[in-house]
């Protein structure tokens, strides 16, 4: 069972986070960031097979979502993410054994915030958008070196939008350790997981092999 945790932003908004704790609190850490409109709940399924394989995981609520307060801003949410990844840093978790995985507009904060910390390793992007409320991907896309790994999934033809922006952000990328998955009618976000169980699973191997 995940544990309640209160985060506060450096804007002075408090976020509400279920974390999966190890035994290990320096083990690698990974933050988990919901579609909209859904909640940290989204992630449930994902979160404890990865806590089953050793990662600690802090799935947040964003700002205007679910238990989290203020407004929905999803520029502002980048500080939302920035709480969540200090959470781990005060626990001694270091940036570079901190991983996102993001979902639609998650999946942008993700990349946001991934190309504005050079130190993280890896990003998992679920259906991203080009522009998604204004928060747009291919800026953060070209800031990404080639020692940071992406890997991409998309729903096929039941989100062709998404599945069009994943290979135009893969094919952006100079990451070395680069992946696209696009799956046939699959769906959208963290809903791709009901229709490709195998697709957690996936994830969580390619994770493990960048440590």
């Amino acid at each position: 069972m995940p544990q309640r945790v209160n985060l506060k932003t450096s804007d002075n908004i408090n976020i509400a986070g279920d974390y999966y704790p190890t035994k290990e609190k320096n083990a690698p850490a990974i933050i988990l960031l919901h579609m909209m409109p859904a909640t940290k709940e989204s992630w449930k399924d994902f979160a404890e097979k990865l806590n089953n394989t050793s990662f600690q995981c802090l799935a947040i609520d964003l700002r205007g979502h679910g238990e989290s307060e203020g407004n929905r801003n999803y520029q502002a949410s980048i500080k939302d993410v920035e709480a969540a990844a200090d959470f781990f840093v005060s626990n001694g978790v270091l940036l570079e054994n901190i991983f996102l995985c993001g979902a639609s507009i998650g999946a942008n904060l993700a990349l946001q915030f991934q190309s504005e910390h050079l130190e993280i390793k890896a990003s998992v992007l679920l259906s991203p958008g080009l522009d998604y409320q204004g928060m747009q991907t291919e800026p953060a896309a070209e800031k990404i070196t080639e020692n940071q790994a992406v890997f991409l999934a998309a729903g096929g033809e039941s989100d062709e939008y998404s599945t069009e922006t994943a290979k135009i952000l893969f094919n952006m990328l100079k990451s070395k350790n680069k992946k696209l998955k696009v799956l046939e009618n699959a769906g959208h976000g963290t809903d791709i997981f009901d229709s490709n169980p195998s697709l957690a699973n996936e994830i969580i191997l390619w994770i493990q092999s960048l440590n």
